[in-house]
């Protein structure tokens, strides 16, 4: 199994995306999501190529949120898909075999039912409360999260803690297991990308 460490999603940064990509190739970041829902769809491919330019031949792989057409306009390495978005199978007919795909999940039965569509990676939350959704899910909890990393290591799927995560909650997210951990707020709200993202690796590490 691979293991991401920490990843990275793009929303609303207070940097520009350029310098958000720059950043994360900069610190070896394994995973880049880019998830803007309110860009339209030209700013949204302008947006995903821009990273892409940044981010090809590096060990920084772009993720693409939600749409497989952009994912496969952009030449993205990965598709990361909503529970309403288009099944995995689907996607794959769409973005090809070569692409890795992820799947969001927000309760321990999603998770143990998108383990079953064999995805590369899944993601797991929100783990604490949250606002960067408009309508969140209900959180799942650390002890939610301890028990889905394990049934996922049975089937050598990583899992990536997610929602509400902060530098004092990495502890307890380390403590139930968790290899693989994203950070939305914390690092988009910052000016100094450097040193935040240097401060969590050196936390996770």
């Amino acid at each position: 199994m691979k293991d991401f460490g920490l990843y990275l999603i793009i929303t609303k940064p207070v940097l520009s995306y350029r310098e958000v990509a720059e950043a994360a190739v900069r610190n070896d970041i394994r995973m880049l999501q880019l998830r803007e829902k309110h860009l339209n769809d030209n700013e949204l491919l302008a947006a995903a190529r821009e990273i892409r330019e940044v981010t090809s031949g590096t060990n920084t792989l772009l993720v693409i949120n939600d749409r497989p057409d952009i994912a496969l306009l952009c030449e993205a390495d990965v598709l990361h898909l909503g529970q309403n978005d288009i099944s995995v199978k689907d996607a794959r007919k769409i973005v090809g075999d070569d692409m890795l795909i992820g799947l969001s999940t927000h309760s321990f039965q999603q998770a143990k039912d998108a383990l079953a569509h064999n995805p590369d990676y899944i993601g797991f939350g929100p783990i604490y409360k949250t606002p960067t959704k408009v309508n969140p899910d209900p959180t799942v909890g650390t002890d939610n999260l301890r028990e889905i990393v394990s049934v996922a290591d049975e089937k050598n799927v990583p899992v990536i803690a997610i929602g509400g995560i902060f530098p004092e909650s990495i502890p307890t997210i380390l403590e139930a297991g968790a290899r693989n951990i994203c950070m939305v707020r914390y690092f988009m709200e910052s000016n100094d990308l450097d040193s935040r993202i240097k401060k969590i690796k050196e936390m996770i590490r």
